[in-house]
């Protein structure tokens, strides 16, 4: 009966503390998405890693005292069940130490990607701090690159500039050509020119005719104003 009791007593021992590393691996599981991780492990981060820690003795301990208790039962009082309670419960052990390895690696992986750009740019300033000869000719570099790619720009426009007043000019060349068709073919046609002629002085007298009558509207809008 003492035995069954202490058998009751363990498992629920061992129960508790596996739900307390759950609900560890929560708290430190939200690490790994922390916008801004600090560069090394917080208190807080290094105190619940502990605790999982911690826990994770404590029920390899308590689950060697199961084992001793169920080798210390006869082989008819050791039942099949107890058997597989045991095995159950070194199976999550097994689980949550390679879950803690696993977020673990999560965390430090986060960190290193959030500082790299950082330590990357700590790691070039001190290089230039103790090599001022070589950073002055890597901002010579920097400059020269900047001119070489302002040359480039410059390039492009310049071409640019030059195909648009290329096509320009073969456009006026095009009206030139047709200007002179017309005229050529306006010369070959009898009595073309006579008409053309008629209709530019139409065109004339139509334009005094208007000209005068908006003269005369303009004054009459001033006399009776």
């Amino acid at each position: 009966m003492a035995t069954g009791s202490g058998w009751a007593q363990l498992r629920h021992q061992i129960r508790t503390l596996e739900s307390q590393t759950e609900s560890l691996f929560h708290t430190y599981s939200q690490y790994i998405s922390t916008p801004n991780l600090p560069a090394k492990p917080s208190e807080d981060e290094q105190r619940t890693e502990a605790e999982v820690q911690d826990l994770l003795e404590k029920r390899e301990s308590l689950i060697a005292q199961l084992s001793r208790l169920l080798d210390s039962e006869s082989a008819l009082s050791a039942s099949t069940l107890k058997q597989n309670n045991l095995i159950r419960h070194r199976e999550v052990l097994t689980e949550h130490r390679q879950e803690l390895r696993r977020l673990k690696s999560s965390i430090s992986e986060t960190r290193d990607r959030q500082h790299l750009l950082t330590n990357v740019r700590s790691d070039i300033d001190a290089y230039r701090s103790s090599n001022p000869a070589e950073a002055e000719a890597e901002y010579m570099l920097q400059e020269r690159g900047h001119l070489d790619q302002s040359h480039s720009v410059i390039d492009g426009v310049l071409a640019q500039a030059y195909a648009i007043n290329e096509n320009f000019g073969l456009q006026r060349e095009t009206i030139a050509n047709i200007n002179r068709r017309i005229t050529l073919a306006a010369s070959q046609i009898p009595g073309v020119n006579g008409l053309i002629g008629k209709i530019g002085a139409k065109r004339r007298r139509d334009g005094i005719i208007l000209g005068g009558f908006i003269a005369f509207c303009c004054l009459m809008l001033f006399w009776f104003s």
